[in-house]
């Protein structure tokens, strides 16, 4: 795998890919760090309490996102506050927030872990960030990250009114944007916005990588998205209470970051916690500072190997099962987004079809499929003979007009933000008390 040079270090004494050349050498590095890392928990009030002197890391108890709800806001710090850099909470999509702090210095871990990229950030790039700043993490870290790297950032916040779809468009070709940062999903509505402007993807040659997180993927999709804007997509995947955990190699596997961050798996079943298999994803950050965390289980299903890679990095592979809870009955099989979503998107590129949603019902699955051309038909039988054929449940699939699922309104939005008015002439309609701008 490439990686930008000079892009890790920068000063640091933090470890560099290529630092050690077995996975033996990894798991001594593991083990150097863990006790500076139980040590410095001590200085947490969460963990004071619950580490007795001598203890291992195998006979700590794990972690819950539960135990920092309840340790809001600051109960889980281990610097003083003065040493505070910034402050985050996660998105909340699976429950309450989750509270995140950051030194100064822990942010140059973040950066390191991010530009951890196939396609490298450099000083020649123009990377858009369509991630949400807010109190979120990612959209700051990759803001950093780049510029730290020399890049030209534009921070198009995917949550701000002032950043419509359409001045996406313009951005993007316009400032002939090299990098894009955001979910799949949000690549896929540029695509129907840059439609919907008069500009195919074809018409933004500039573009050399789309990195993307914060969602499940199907390599379907993945290839779809690639297929239409002619670059590689770079999928991360990381949690705003630790930042980046893993990434692409050119073989299409996702490494783990384990020289930063030392991953267990989870058995729920049986409490058994191993170091590698295929269960709940628990990780032990190895450089954390401001919120030290042991055994914290995020909750992820994924399956985490030592394994040999043609990219020769000794660092383990991960794959992404899904999130715990996820997924629904129908017709007695267990059914997920991914499985559903990788028969979608096979269906051939010339049909058109961006997007698409599903209800699970008892009986059967039920699919709607956006297609703009006159094969709506044609692509729905394909999808419910895929559908029953390889998830061996029945499926009423159903093609809807484009814009029906992604509202064309939203796509060409021209709008920058909504700006309020209070004092109005005596013609005025004050009934128009918001200026669209």
């Amino acid at each position: 795998m490439t990686v930008a040079p000079n892009t890790e270090r920068n000063g640091s004494s933090l470890p560099a890919i290529g630092d050690w050349k077995t996975f033996d050498d990894l798991r001594t590095r593991q083990r150097e760090r863990l006790g500076p890392t139980l040590e410095h928990a001590r200085n947490s009030p969460f963990y004071a309490g619950r580490l007795e002197a001598g203890q291992v890391l195998s006979e700590v108890g794990l972690t819950g996102k539960s135990d920092l709800r309840d340790s809001y806001p600051f109960g889980m710090l281990g610097v003083p506050r003065e040493r505070l850099a910034t402050y985050h909470e996660s998105s909340g999509s699976t429950g309450n927030p989750t509270p995140a702090y950051f030194t100064e210095a822990e942010w140059t871990d973040l950066a390191d872990r991010f530009v951890r990229k196939t396609v490298p950030i450099g000083p020649q790039d123009t990377m858009l960030v369509r991630i949400p700043y807010g109190l979120v993490l990612a959209g700051h870290m990759a803001h950093w990250a780049a510029m730290r790297s020399g890049a030209t950032v534009v921070p198009g916040d995917c949550r701000s009114l002032a950043v419509p779809y359409s001045r996406v468009v313009r951005l993007l070709r316009d400032l002939e944007v090299t990098l894009t940062w955001s979910t799949p999903s949000e690549s896929l509505l540029w695509v129907a916005a840059a439609k919907a402007a008069g500009h195919p993807a074809g018409s933004f040659p500039a573009l050399r990588a789309l990195y993307v997180a914060g969602e499940p993927m199907s390599s379907a999709r993945r290839r779809r998205i690639e297929e239409i804007w002619g670059a590689p997509v770079i999928e991360e995947y990381g949690c705003t209470e630790v930042g980046p955990l893993a990434s692409d190699c050119p073989y299409d596997r996702m490494h783990f970051w384990a020289d930063r961050v030392l991953p267990e798996i989870y058995d729920p079943q049986t409490g058994a916690v191993t170091a590698e298999g295929t269960g709940q994803l628990v990780i032990t950050p190895l450089y954390r500072e401001a919120m030290p965390l042991l055994r914290y289980n995020l909750e992820d299903v994924v399956e985490l190997r030592y394994e040999d890679c043609p990219c020769e990095w000794k660092l383990p592979t991960v794959r992404v099962l899904g999130r715990l809870g996820m997924g629904y009955t129908v017709a007695g099989q267990r059914l997920g987004q991914i499985q559903v979503e990788e028969l979608v998107y096979r269906i051939p590129a010339s049909y058109g079809v961006l997007f698409w949603r599903a209800r699970a019902e008892r009986d059967r699955l039920v699919v709607q499929i956006e297609v703009p051309g006159p094969h709506g038909g044609d692509a729905a039988a394909s999808l419910a003979a895929s559908v029953e054929a390889e998830l061996g449940v029945p499926c009423v699939a159903e093609a809807v007009p484009a814009g029906t699922l992604v509202p064309s309104a939203l796509l060409a939005e021209q709008l920058d933000a909504m700006k309020p008015r209070k004092l109005f002439g005596p013609d005025e309609d004050w009934g128009q008390a918001v200026v669209r701008g």
